[in-house]
Order: structure tokens, then C-alpha cells, then sequence
């Protein structure tokens, strides 16, 4: 199963990071160039760097040079993440291109990658609840609220997981297909961005 897979790997790459809890850590991909696991480790890395940039971002005491550069690279992180789940969304296209969709298959409302984006994003919000469950110097109300919180993310990462499952289980038999639409961000593009562009005029 994939989403077991994806889910472990997505563990593994929180785990490490938080051995040194550092955003300026240097990032070492485990797993073998071009495989689906590498695609996966490096996508939960992308979301665990930013989640702890949201993090920082977020002090009502940082000053205004550290929050330009703080934005600056959330605004990469975001364009590394799409970039990635494109990646991890060619991956599923080439696995499955020697199958014919079924004549009344339908498309799903997102692609796989995408799905798997939001497991990433569970994994961090289950392993961040967790840990607030568990703060000592919290009070009591605060951690037994946050172990509510955590069962509810617990029955949703169930929930995804066997609906992604069962998405790349439908599109393996022809009853789905795949369709991506390449990213068309436009707040990047120098041809695109208003504010971009009219600097070159």
C-alpha cells in the first residue's frame, strides 16, 4: 500500500529533521536517486523546513529585515513543494501509462501527488499535536485538548490513506485516470506579475 509506504517515509524524514531542529540544516536524501522514495522524503522535507518557517514567522517580535527573509523563502518552499508533487505526479503517469482507461472511468477531483501532499502535511500535524499532548509544562486542559485533537487527526490520516489507496487501486484497473495540469503560478513569472513586469518598462 502506498499511502503505508509514503506515510513511513514521511515519519522517518520528521524524525530526522527534529534531531537537530534546525531550518539551516544541511538536507541529506536517503533514499536512491529517481525513486518514488526520494521523491517522497525530499517532498516532507520541503513541508517540514516550512511548517517551522510558519513557525518563526509568526514571533510578534521579529523585526521586519528577518520577516522579508523569512517570506522570501516560504515563497521558494512553496515553488520547491509544487515542483516536487509534480515530480512524485510524472512518477504515477509513467507507472501507469500501459493502462487503458475503461470507456466510462472518471477523473479524480485531485491527482495522487496531491493527496500524498496532504498525508505529508498530516504527518506533521500529527507529530506537532503529539508532542502537545505530551508538554509538561502545559496544563492539563491544554494537553487533554490537544490528545482530542490528536485522535480526530489520527481517524483522518486512517481516512486519506485508504482513500489514496484506493484511488491508485481504481486507476490500475481503468476505472480512473490521471490528468495533471502543470502549475500556472503566475506571482513568479516576470511576464506574468504586474509588479514584475512593470519594473522591466
Amino acid at each position: 500500500m502506498i499511502s503505508e509506504k509514503a506515510s513511513e517515509i514521511f515519519k522517518k524524514t520528521i524524525n530526522d529533521y527534529h534531531l537537530l531542529d534546525s531550518i539551516d540544516q544541511p538536507f541529506r536524501n536517503p533514499y536512491k536517486l529517481n525513486s518514488i522514495d526520494n521523491l517522497l522524503y525530499r517532498k516532507s522535507w520541503i513541508d517540514t523546513i516550512q511548517w517551522h518557517y510558519e513557525d518563526l514567522i509568526r514571533d510578534p517580535k521579529i523585526n521586519e529585515k528577518e520577516a522579508l527573509e523569512l517570506k522570501r523563502k516560504i515563497d521558494v518552499s512553496n515553488q520547491e513543494r509544487t515542483d516536487t508533487v509534480e515530480f512524485i505526479d510524472s512518477y504515477f503517469l509513467k507507472f501507469f501509462e500501459s493502462v487503458k482507461p475503461k470507456q466510462k472511468a472518471t477523473i479524480n477531483t485531485e491527482s495522487p501527488a496531491w493527496a500524498l501532499d496532504r498525508l505529508s502535511i498530516l504527518e506533521l500535524k500529527i507529530y506537532h499535536m503529539r508532542e502537545e499532548s505530551l508538554r509538561e509544562n502545559a496544563n492539563k486542559i491544554h494537553r487533554e485538548t490537544c490528545s482530542s485533537k490528536l485522535s480526530i487527526l489520527i481517524e483522518q490520516k486512517k481516512d486519506l490513506s485508504q482513500a489514496i489507496d484506493q484511488l491508485l487501486k481504481d486507476i490500475k484497473n481503468g476505472n480512473k485516470f490521471m490528468k495533471v495540469y502543470k502549475q500556472m503560478k503566475m506571482y513568479n513569472d516576470e511576464d506574468l506579475n504586474p509588479i514584475l513586469y512593470g519594473l522591466k518598462g
